[in-house]
């Protein structure tokens, strides 16, 4: 919490933030009955997670749009996970300060910077939360199995899946937890099994058989079920635009890409610099090198932990055969590999290579085995006098100090959206959402031609970009180069299925359009994008200058009225008081100039309108 503590002044940043919070009325509106029947039935930005839409929106109710009421959910949600992940582990193990440890890392790493000061990926501290709470309900079904406590692991599992469904790999992680620390893959001839924390009290040791795997897997099939549910869901969620094809990036391509991002997840977990909120996929460009070095780390410590983490036994002649001495290095590796398969983009979904985020589960298996590892070699080193156990615990801490200072630097590129995409750009290549986004913040600083540059190098860079061109036009019709603007937008049309965006899209050709006096393309324009996104507060907006224009002054107020009502803008509100006040509605045209001026106190039109009424 001290260290994440400067997460908590920064603001909401033009990534993903505004779908999720800023630009999106269903979360504003709290926790109604509309906004959870809503989050259950939506597939808004390609997912289907419900319990993270209502946490967004309980935040928005408990703290509106302040950002430091967000901030400091998620963060509070990762200081639990930590400890969370330290209670698990010592319960487990048996071993408290390996465990403390392993959970300081988790904690503290950089490269989990990302998932918490990152407001929109509340997903993933939230399902990772469940997820542990379903590892600790096993932990109490694995101790007396009954269904009463397999339903817990259910319904914790279902509650995490409804979060995010990266933790669809729970039943393959519950499998490597019965090898270890649970040792529920061995058990004892002619006694009951038992916990694999308590000890054989008899005299003389006992012959040990192994359990069935086909029971161990059995046990798995609801919660493989689960998952395979969850699989379909999300893939019919993401299937209007956001996998993309094998024509894109074909098989191979994938399969390179992969093994690449696994080396690189290990890499940025010793050396954590120029991390990214994005890394661009490298398509075939990637050197037989690259690709080879990293198969061969890979393949030569799959190697080294199936030779020393596969021997069976207990660390005590006598003992009930429990989970293997060194069983950590076999799970530990296991873990890392399968809980990255959902997003190592075998399943291309986005056009990244790898992110940050997808390591906060899957390094802790890393964690485990480096630790623990450690751990048994100074205890064995201390136990022969050859090392002095002060010098462990110095060098732990000096190591949690680096990460310390190191997740602190990371934190400062959060602190804007320009500070955001210009260290991204500074540290990848060819990025050209990173262009995008960078020249979102300049727009949002008033650099708009600045930000022209990077919208550019954007489309340059990836020509089927839809969003690059969605901000060319936008630019082009600032600028009053309509026809220009209106070719760039119905590029986007053609290269986009993105619900969103298209509806964005359709507001502003319907403006466009409308300036051109072209009305009744403007207003199929307007019609097309209420169709695709019925809180599309500029299409209501510009409908409202269309029928104002058309002298439909009814229709006008109620167009401009619903506008304001969505995302209040000093447009909106002047306009509407224009027509209140030619309508006689002195009252209400007042109301509405003065809310045109709260949120633009140097508009001339409104103060001047204002003081005529207020004159009379």
């Amino acid at each position: 919490m001290a260290v994440y503590n400067p997460v908590n002044h920064h603001p909401f940043v033009n990534y993903d933030d505004d779908a999720y919070v800023t630009e999106n009325p269903h979360v504003q509106a709290g926790l109604t009955w509309g906004t959870i029947t809503w989050a259950f039935t939506s597939t808004e930005h390609s997912n289907w997670h419900p319990l993270t839409w209502l946490s967004h929106a309980l935040d928005c109710q408990l703290f509106h749009l302040n950002p430091t009421g967000h901030h400091f959910t998620s963060l509070l949600i990762h200081a639990v996970n930590a400890a969370f992940l330290f209670l698990l582990l010592a319960w487990g193990t048996k071993r408290a300060w390996p465990s403390l440890f392993v959970a300081a890392l988790f904690a503290l790493h950089p490269i989990n910077v990302e998932s918490v000061a990152w407001i929109a990926e509340r997903k993933n501290v939230l399902s990772t939360f469940f997820f542990f709470f379903a590892i600790a309900c096993y932990g109490w079904y694995a101790q007396k199995p009954n269904w009463k406590r397999y339903l817990s692991v259910v319904a914790a599992f279902a509650l995490g899946l409804m979060a995010k469904p990266m933790v669809i790999t729970l039943p393959f992680v519950l499998l490597l937890l019965d090898y270890w620390p649970l040792g529920r893959t061995r058990t004892a001839v002619g006694v009951p099994r038992v916990s694999p924390h308590l000890r054989d009290l008899g005299k003389g040791p006992r012959k040990a058989a192994p359990v069935f795997t086909s029971k161990l897997v059995a046990e798995k099939l609801p919660l493989l079920l689960l998952s395979l549910a969850s699989a379909l869901i999300t893939m019919q969620a993401q299937s209007g635009g956001a996998i993309r094809s094998t024509l894109q990036f074909p098989l191979s391509v994938r399969i390179e890409n992969a093994i690449v991002a696994y080396a690189m997840y290990l890499w940025k977990m010793v050396w954590p610099a120029r991390l990214a909120p994005l890394y661009p996929h490298p398509g075939n460009s990637l050197a037989f090198w690259q690709m080879f070095l990293s198969l061969l780390l890979l393949a030569n410590i799959s190697v080294l932990v199936w030779h020393f983490g596969r021997a069976p036994g207990s660390a005590r002649k006598g003992d009930i055969p429990t989970a293997p001495v060194r069983g950590y290095l076999l799970v530990g590796w296991l873990w890392f590999l399968g809980t990255l398969v959902p997003v190592i983009g075998l399943v291309q979904v986005g056009d990244a290579a790898m992110a940050d985020r997808y390591a906060y589960v899957p390094l802790i298996g890393i964690f485990v085995i480096v630790v623990y590892g450690i751990a048994g070699l100074a205890a064995a080193l201390a136990e022969s006098r050859k090392l002095n156990p002060a010098l462990t615990i110095a060098l732990a801490v000096c190591v949690l100090i680096a990460l310390t200072f190191a997740t602190e630097h990371q934190l400062s590129y959060w602190s804007s959206s320009y500070d955001l995409w210009s260290h991204a750009l500074a540290v990848t290549q060819n990025n050209y959402i990173a262009e995008d986004n960078f020249g979102g913040a300049l727009v949002l600083q008033g650099k708009i031609n600045e930000a022209y540059p990077h919208f550019r190098q954007a489309a340059i860079i990836n020509p089927y970009d839809p969003m690059s061109h969605f901000n060319l036009g936008a630019y082009l019709q600032d600028s009053r180069q309509l026809q220009d603007a209106i070719q760039q937008y119905q590029y986007v049309i053609q290269l986009t299925s993105d619900a969103g965006l298209l509806a964005s899209t359709y507001a502003n050709l319907g403006s466009a359009l409308r300036d051109l006096g072209e009305d009744e393309k403007a207003r199929a324009s307007y019609d097309q994008a209420l169709r695709l996104n019925s809180n599309q507060f500029n299409a209501y907006l510009g409908l409202g200058h269309l029928l104002e224009k058309q002298g439909q002054h009814d229709r006008a107020i109620a167009a401009y009225s619903h506008s304001v009502e969505l995302r209040p803008t000093d447009d909106g509100y002047f306009s509407l008081g224009r027509l209140l006040q030619a309508a006689g509605r002195t009252n209400d045209a007042v109301a509405a100039y003065q809310a045109a001026l709260k949120l633009n106190p140097g508009l001339k039109e409104a103060q001047a309108a204002l003081n005529a009424l207020v004159s009379h």
